[in-house]
């Protein structure tokens, strides 16, 4: 089942940029004393959060704990803020994004007076020319358009209220070309360069890992009732899978990049993610976090990584065709990767698609969001 580039839209628009984090995964202690949040918000515990989550955010992003903890609870306190003013914003909603130096929240709309009422109290609201659906559709008329094997991708860049398409290498030209066929507002586009096209993450042998036909290895996404959520890549309906043994009863790729997997009786399903140091995150609900959060990923080859989130309703072109509505972050991945899971504290946001670079020296990754799969197939989260 494919869902329409509508539907799509609709998942990623308001829904997707409005919600931030959500109460923090339950897990071993930190070694972080609890302490304030930026403007005002009350602390997360240390013992709530993960030791693993907030060694990790240190490792790859160079956060203290402490200020971690501070940065977690500043996402957390934002997510009903920004979920209410997006609703009362309607079709002049234009995206929103955290700035957690300044400890603010930014909420973006084409009538910005109306960002107002004891729910905006410390949020800046920011003029917008476009709303997101306009941007939005920006994008789908790209898509519609065909993107050529020199374009890699193109994204809403919410801050700058602008689309941008990424060409491989120097080849601006296709970019521009691909713009200009669309027949779309040059205005409302930005053509940047990046250095590698996107490729997914199959076939590298090397965990929470699981195999396809007994011939290439992805990574478990999130337990569902039955099975598993994975990349769509990693298989086609009907083609089998071990360590566990089940199959795939759906997928599609290219368009979207999402799949599942039932597995046999027997097999436990288990509403948590391996954080590669002895432990486990447990999953308690699939609420998206906002551009510029933290967010985390697990996989079978490079383990525990994590990032921000860049934009969201992302197309990207691979070799084997383009795909729609995915989550670009600035976390890590590489082969054998594929289909892992993507987390915001402990709420469940996508599974491992591709993307470019590698985890020595940091890459852009995109991500199947995982509310997508779970309305394409009507399937269920298994929870922590």
């Amino acid at each position: 089942m494919t869902l329409t580039r509508t539907r799509r839209a609709a998942l990623s628009g308001a829904a997707a940029l409005a919600l931030l984090l959500g109460p923090l995964a339950a897990g071993s202690g930190a070694a972080a004393p609890a302490s304030s949040g930026p403007a005002g918000t009350a602390a997360v515990p240390a013992a709530d959060v993960p030791a693993a989550m907030l060694d990790a955010l240190e490792r790859d992003l160079g956060v203290p704990r402490e200020k971690a903890l501070q940065r977690l609870s500043f996402q957390s306190d934002a997510a009903t803020r920004v979920r209410t003013l997006s609703q009362a914003l309607g079709d002049t909603y234009a995206g929103a994004w955290v700035d957690p130096a300044r400890g603010t929240v930014h909420v973006a709309s084409t009538a910005p007076q109306r960002v107002r009422g004891p729910v905006a109290q410390g949020v800046t609201a920011v003029p917008a020319e476009r709303s997101l659906a306009e941007l939005e559709s920006i994008g789908a008329r790209l898509d519609a358009a065909g993107l050529p094997a020199d374009v890699a991708t193109w994204y809403v860049d919410v801050p700058a209220n602008e689309v941008v398409v990424e060409a491989v290498g120097s080849a601006t030209t296709a970019a521009a070309d691909l713009v200009a066929a669309a027949g779309v507002p040059a205005d409302a586009v930005r053509v940047e360069s990046t250095p590698a096209a996107p490729r997914t993450f199959l076939d590298v042998v090397g965990g929470n890992a699981y195999y396809i036909n007994n011939a290439s290895r992805c990574s478990v996404g999130f337990a569902v009732q039955g099975g598993f959520v994975t990349a769509g890549h990693c298989g086609r309906t009907g083609a089998t899978t071990t360590n566990p043994s089940g199959t795939f009863r759906g997928s599609s790729f290219p368009g979207n990049d999402y799949a599942w997997v039932q597995v046999a009786a027997g097999n436990a399903t288990i509403g948590a993610v391996n954080n590669y140091s002895g432990g486990r995150v447990a999953v308690r609900g699939s609420q998206q976090a906002a551009v510029g959060a933290y967010v985390c990923r697990s996989g079978s080859t490079t383990g525990w990584r994590c990032g921000t989130v860049q934009a969201y309703n992302t197309s990207v072109r691979y070799a084997e065709g383009t795909v729609s509505g995915l989550i670009r972050t600035t976390v890590c991945a590489e082969p054998g990767d594929s289909g892992g899971s993507l987390l915001a504290g402990n709420q469940a946001q996508g599974v491992t698609s591709g993307g470019s670079g590698n985890c020595r020296t940091g890459g852009t990754t995109y991500f199947q969001p995982v509310n997508e799969i779970l309305q394409a197939y009507g399937l269920r989260l298994v929870l922590g």
